[in-house]
């Protein structure tokens, strides 16, 4: 399985703006965007960034999202195809899709800081779906079905050490904890109003397009 090795805050650097790959780091005073927000490279600090054409713009857009949900260009680009092919809004429908991963609900959830780490925790077999064990971070979860922490991982440090800021976390609407087993269950696809505003989808619809 292939992953992007670049380091996380020239990777932000590089399209010029924060993609939160690093976590809680990310909302510090130490994430690099606020110290170094210039590209990166020997000339970072003199270089202007460059005027893009129609298809840098393209480009750039696709290469943002795909680091924002931690994806390879094939994974990235089946994605889109497969959602390009359902009814409807083909930005919208492929939003939903990468939100509906299940390494993505398990960021969104507060289970992890970053996608990356959730990547890692579904990857180590951490967690159940509909009391299935799932270590597939592609997964794609549906309405209704439930999420949980498998028994045995339970007790483990790390996720006894994210048990208190897990229950406080702020989640979005369409996933709904609950207490009693801190099970997270998954009650509608996202709304409109529930996908990244910062992703301008329609852009990279017109890179694929060509």
């Amino acid at each position: 399985m292939g992953r992007n090795i670049d380091n996380k805050c020239k990777q932000c650097r590089r399209v010029g703006e924060k993609l939160f790959l690093k976590g809680e780091r990310c909302y510090t005073p130490k994430c690099a965007m606020v110290k170094r927000n210039y590209v990166p490279g020997f000339h970072g600090p003199q270089a202007r960034r460059k005027r893009l054409s129609d298809y840098g713009l393209q480009l750039i857009e696709k290469q943002k999202a795909k680091k924002f949900y931690g994806l390879m260009e094939k994974q990235f680009r089946l994605t889109f195809q497969r959602a390009s092919k359902k009814s409807g809004d083909a930005g919208k429908n492929f939003l939903r899709a990468l939100e509906m991963r299940l390494d993505n609900v398990i960021y969104r959830a507060g289970w992890a800081s970053s996608r990356a780490l959730a990547r890692q925790l579904v990857n180590h077999g951490h967690f159940t779906v509909n009391d299935r064990k799932t270590d597939i971070p592609s997964f794609n979860v549906k309405a209704g079905q439930i999420i949980k922490v498998k028994t045995s991982s339970q007790n483990s440090t790390y996720f006894r050490k994210v048990k208190e800021s897990f229950q406080k976390a702020d989640r979005p609407s369409w996933l709904n904890f609950t207490a009693d087993d801190s099970s997270i269950k998954v009650l509608h696809e996202p709304q409109e109003s529930d996908l990244p505003q910062n992703l301008n989808v329609q852009v990279i619809i017109e890179y694929y397009s060509k």
